[in-house]
């Protein structure tokens, strides 16, 4: 059964700029089946600000034909090795919307054991480079949503050169996020994203985007000195 695999870690600045133009995870790597190299964001900051691309601390969300593989990616592999020492959380396929290429939808799909079981969202998208100024405007009030929902255990966006953004978030349960998602949270503004929603149905943003939902099966290290995010605490 395939698993899919999001890592966080702050890698070397020579490292990080060969990332940028080069693929660091090799297409031959046994078992994977598709990875993305992403350069971290601060959600939410000015488009102009130093700390909206935060080039040494990256993400890499990946799908893998087994556990088994992904782990011989980390213990092996000289890349491997380095993202090992961040953070990363293995992830059960739960469902989809729309597509990107190379990720391949599994025919088997994982539950939640309960309604109150925290899920994981990732988002990616292949921006139309005319609608970036677009995006950015409906966008960034999106952001602030999702960083400052009270029912976000933890949540970031990242950015691959030239036209590829993703967001990653884990939710308390489904049914905070799905509220989130139609604008029924009882937050400040809470339309946001189903007015952005709204606006790329009218003209689309891009012209290859997904949304993909998982359930965390583990994790792993930490992140800025912390870990357990996909724990609800007692």
């Amino acid at each position: 059964m395939s698993i899919s695999s999001f890592h966080l870690v702050k890698i070397p600045t020579w490292t990080a700029i060969k990332g940028l133009i080069s693929k660091l995870i090799s297409e031959k790597t046994e078992g994977l089946i598709y990875s993305e190299y992403m350069t971290l964001m601060t959600l939410g900051s000015p488009i102009l600000s130093t700390n909206r691309f935060l080039i040494r601390e990256i993400a890499i969300f990946a799908q893998w034909e087994s556990e088994k593989d992904l782990d011989n990616f980390l213990n092996n592999d000289k890349f491997g090795k380095l993202i090992k020492k961040g953070w990363h959380v293995r992830l059960g396929f739960m469902r989809d919307w729309g597509k990107i290429k190379g990720y391949k939808i599994p025919k088997e799909k994982v539950i939640l054991e309960n309604s109150n079981s925290p899920v994981v969202a990732v988002t990616i998208a292949r921006m139309r480079p005319l609608a970036i100024p677009r995006f950015l405007h409906w966008g960034r009030p999106v952001e602030k949503l999702v960083r400052d929902h009270p029912s976000t255990l933890f949540s970031l966006a990242s950015f691959k050169f030239p036209n590829t953004i993703s967001t990653f978030s884990i939710w308390k349960n489904v049914q905070e996020m799905e509220k989130m998602v139609h604008g029924h949270s009882k937050v400040p503004k809470p339309k946001r994203h189903s007015d952005a929603m709204k606006e790329r149905e009218r003209k689309n943003f891009h012209f290859e985007f997904t949304t993909l939902r998982f359930k965390p099966l583990s994790e792993f290290g930490n992140w800025k000195g912390k870990g357990n995010y996909t724990k609800l605490s007692d």
